[in-house]
């Protein structure tokens, strides 16, 4: 994408009001000022740890690739610890919310970063889902909890280019809320061993948000 807002400007130091906008810009508009005190918390975080890394001259791509080299980890690290792939979610999960805000605090916003943060963000949770195939949930289930949230991300991307220029509705069923239950589903798993479980949750939330997603898009492009 390119840059939005008064981040396209060069500066010495972007203001979390700078961020905030250019980030708002970035997501159809939603801003992060006004929203909950965890959604708001995690974004002012990853400003200021992107602060860090921009004066430290690490790029965006950079934060990207090794967010994805770790999700590709996680289903092997099943293999031997759930507890371990738990920890690279948490890892991945962070790298996911720190490339773009490097991206936008060293006024490096570009179309191709964004269609490549998109796509590793696609193969990550597919490597999550992995891991609770090598943990023992049936691949049917597996196979349809990936499909059901890639849909949810083709619904949105298809109405954003129908003509949709809002990010229409942050549903229950968001990226977020798929790295929360792979993370927590594979400890769920070394205490209650019933590795179908966070999977089927997985599925209902893609399902329920789905819907979400829908009547906003109806809504919007009306």
């Amino acid at each position: 994408m390119a840059a939005a807002g008064p981040v396209g400007r060069r500066r010495s130091r972007v203001t979390w009001d700078d961020y905030a906008e250019a980030w708002s810009g970035l997501h159809g508009g939603f801003d992060p000022r006004r929203a909950s005190p965890v959604v708001r918390g995690w974004v002012l975080t990853a400003y200021t740890v992107g602060v860090w890394l921009g004066r430290r001259r690490v790029s965006p791509m950079t934060v990207t690739t090794i967010g994805l080299l770790v999700c590709v980890a996680v289903p092997f690290a099943a293999r031997g610890s759930l507890l371990l792939a738990a920890f690279l979610i948490l890892v991945a999960a962070a790298a996911d919310g720190l490339d773009g805000a490097v991206a936008v605090i060293t006024d490096r916003v570009t179309k191709i970063g964004f269609v490549y943060d998109s796509v590793a963000d696609r193969i990550g949770e597919l490597a999550w889902l992995a891991a609770f195939w090598v943990a023992g949930a049936p691949g049917w289930l597996v196979t349809a909890a990936g499909a059901a949230s890639w849909l949810h991300e083709y619904v949105r991307a298809r109405a954003s280019a129908a003509g949709m220029s809002e990010i229409g509705v942050v549903t229950v069923g968001e990226r977020p809320t798929r790295a929360l239950i792979a993370g927590l589903g594979l400890v769920l798993i070394t205490v209650i061993d019933r590795p179908w479980l966070p999977v089927a949750l997985w599925l209902a939330l893609q399902f329920a948000g789905l819907a979400q997603l829908s009547v906003a898009v109806r809504r919007a492009l009306r």
